[in-house]
């Protein structure tokens, strides 16, 4: 696909990448059959290939209106369609530029300002914690729908305090330790039980994505260099062999350091070392699942029912290895059909895309439901809180019912 930049972006960072992804773009819709949200709409506008066109349309000079930022916003961006790109389009970079070059030229209602602020500001602000907690002190006074994003309180359990040769950073992030304290606890027991220090680095917080996909870009990239300011002392003298993340939007975004910092001249060595550095909880299986092989004491009876997150399979590419080390230590998990599909989660969607969220969600616990699970596990706090809110089956991650098997 062939553009002309507009003056304004040619000579650009940001028009220069754009330049690059339209190029590998060949039109073939291949995408459209896997985006979720052209299945519900049929809008070719609300697919991968009518928005790309969209953004093309932008660069190269034309005016964006209130329609072009109303199908960027319905995208989920799960990448589903990266997965299915023959060419290996990077869509997910490209609607980040073009969302950021709409926003500031199509200005929004007051009350979608309003929200999305309070949603950037908010979640990842120290005081997340004790609102999480009032919340979950009036839980069963709240109405239906807020009720539904406050999740019951959990204890994180004991903690280990084993040292071990091995050790690894673990990232906590902003709304998970507040809404589900229990994952961090899972994981630090079952890499401990592996021979697996996990440290934490205080300093380290929101890894920058709720910001950065709210078009607050500045904002994002400020907390993703706190977070490697935090971590290089640990990574400058080769204290850790990997920093981990149990939640795998986290860990798209903190593969994708070195990407989004490349062109700062302080944190680019830095940011692309954090990166390489950077594994899913998921990649450390081939270590833990032998360690824990003959010691699960407690494995779940009847069907474990896993959904993988679209951060994990599409933003992160890895698919199979939840599947294949858990089935081996005995876990009867099994995929749903469409597991390839978003369940509406994605961020901040489920709260600015209601009812297109709802709609997935819905299709999402239909599939999972037929597999008649003891369980569903996933591997990202916001998809099992998305998932929980619409169904009576426990949804954990996937780590919490390996921690339980141990006991």
């Amino acid at each position: 696909m062939q553009t002309q930049l507009a003056p304004e972006f040619q000579g650009t960072p940001e028009g220069s990448e754009a330049e690059a992804i339209l190029r590998k773009c060949v039109h073939c819709g291949f995408c459209t059959a896997t985006c979720p949200t052209y299945q519900l709409l049929g809008d070719e506008l609300d697919g991968p290939r009518g928005r790309i066109y969209l953004i093309k349309q932008v660069l190269e000079g034309a005016a964006p209106t209130r329609s072009t930022q109303l199908h960027l916003d319905r995208c989920l961006t799960c990448r589903n369609c990266e997965s299915t790109c023959p060419s290996g389009v990077e869509y997910g970079h490209l609607v980040d530029i073009g969302r950021r070059i709409v926003d500031e030229k199509v200005p929004r209602p007051a009350g979608e300002r309003a929200l999305r602020w309070a949603l950037k500001e908010g979640l990842p602000s120290p005081l997340f914690g004790p609102a999480m907690k009032m919340g979950q002190a009036v839980r069963g006074l709240l109405p239906a729908g807020l009720r539904a994003k406050v999740p019951a309180p959990e204890a994180p359990g004991a903690l280990p305090t084993r040292e071990h040769a091995r050790k690894v950073l673990l990232l906590e992030g902003c709304v998970q330790p507040a809404m589900m304290p229990g994952i961090h606890g899972a994981t630090v027991r079952v890499l401990d039980a592996a021979g697996i220090q996990a440290l934490v680095a205080r300093e380290a917080g929101c890894c920058g994505a709720v910001k950065f996909h709210l078009n607050d870009q500045a904002g994002g990239l400020a907390q993703m260099r706190a977070n490697i300011d935090a971590w290089w002392p640990f990574v400058e003298r080769g204290a850790v062999e990997a920093i981990v993340m149990n939640a795998s939007g986290c860990g798209v975004t903190v593969k994708e350091y070195g990407h989004l910092l490349r062109h700062d001249p302080q944190y680019a060595e830095k940011a692309a070392r954090v990166s390489q550095l950077t594994r899913d909880l998921s990649e450390l299986l081939p270590d833990i699942a032998p360690a824990l092989q003959g010691r699960l004491r407690n494995i779940p009876q009847g069907v474990v029912a896993f959904h993988p997150p679209c951060t994990l399979q599409h933003g992160q590419k890895l698919r199979g290895g939840v599947e294949q080390h858990l089935r081996a230590l005995g876990f009867d998990l099994r995929l749903p059909a469409e597991s390839h599909l978003c369940c509406g989660s994605a961020g901040t969607y489920s709260v600015l895309q209601a009812a297109l969220s709802e709609q997935l969600r819905t299709r999402k616990l239909g599939h999972l439901g037929a597999l008649a699970p003891a369980v569903i596990v996933s591997a990202n706090i916001g998809c099992i809180t998305h998932l929980q809110a619409g169904t009576d089956t426990p949804v954990r991650h996937w780590v919490q019912v390996l921690d339980e098997a141990l006991c």
